[in-house]
């Protein structure tokens, strides 16, 4: 396994029972990482922990059943990977989730209120729960996936895209506390954001064989993205957008 910049990194990885949670378990285990999942669903979160730990015999894998929506439940997740591995390297957010409507007029506030739950509330707890494990380690890293639809909303994806804002707009805040944090030397942790159109898999392109998934990024392709994060300097990184597909 690797011998690069994530060999014996612990990164956590929230929303690991997806299928980008599983794809970046696989590319982080492959790396030489501990690779500390969690997710809300137990059993979809022990099948993906599984298969990392199948495709790579040796590696460290481990998964926590964590509600991120309660911040002393998630603090204590992040309090309790620093204490069993001595260190936390990265957090990398993947909790997902997606509403939409026909047009704006048609829009349901109940939308808003389960993606600020989803996409903007676990952005929160797990910043405030991981920033300060971040700062001790000498490659900290939180990454946060968003979507293009955040720099250029659609009518009826009003909820979605604003949450999305939000959830970058927190990122880059906690990126400022890196900076500051660094001095005059540089931050030595970084906030980064991954902007993808949309993600696709395996299991979508097997039910629409005729899909074309247009500018959608594949989930392998962008855990690929993912590890890469920890090949670049800090100060390169913090409080940037790399965009995985055209920008609108």
């Amino acid at each position: 396994m690797g011998n690069g910049a994530l060999d014996g990194a612990v990164i956590a990885v929230a929303g690991a029972g997806g299928p980008a949670g599983r794809a970046a378990l696989l590319r982080l285990a492959e790396a030489g990482a501990v690779v500390v999942g969690s997710d809300n669903d137990p059993e979809r979160l022990a099948e993906a922990v599984d298969a990392a730990r199948y495709a790579h015999g040796g590696a460290t894998v481990t998964g926590d059943t964590v509600d991120l929506l309660d911040l002393d439940s998630t603090r204590e997740w992040a309090a309790r990977t620093e204490r069993e591995f001595g260190r936390v390297d990265g957090l990398v957010h993947l909790v997902g989730g997606w509403r939409g409507s026909e047009t704006f007029t048609k829009t349901s506030v109940d939308d808003w209120d389960l993606l600020e739950l989803l996409l903007v509330r676990t952005v929160l707890h797990t910043s405030l729960a991981f920033h300060e494990g971040l700062q001790r380690s000498d490659r900290g890293r939180y990454v946060l996936i968003s979507a293009a639809g955040a720099s250029r909303p659609t009518a009826g994806n009003a909820a979605y895209a604003a949450a999305k804002a939000a959830a970058e707009a927190w990122a880059l805040a906690m990126g400022d506390y890196f900076r500051k944090a660094g001095g005059e030397q540089g931050p030595t942790s970084a906030a980064v954001i991954l902007v993808v159109k949309a993600l696709v898999h395996d299991a979508m392109r097997a039910d629409r064989p005729n899909a074309k998934f247009a500018g959608f990024t594949d989930v392998r392709d962008l855990a690929e993205a993912i590890a890469g994060v920890w090949d670049k300097p800090a100060a390169e990184l913090n409080g940037n957008r790399l965009w995985l597909t055209e920008k609108p």
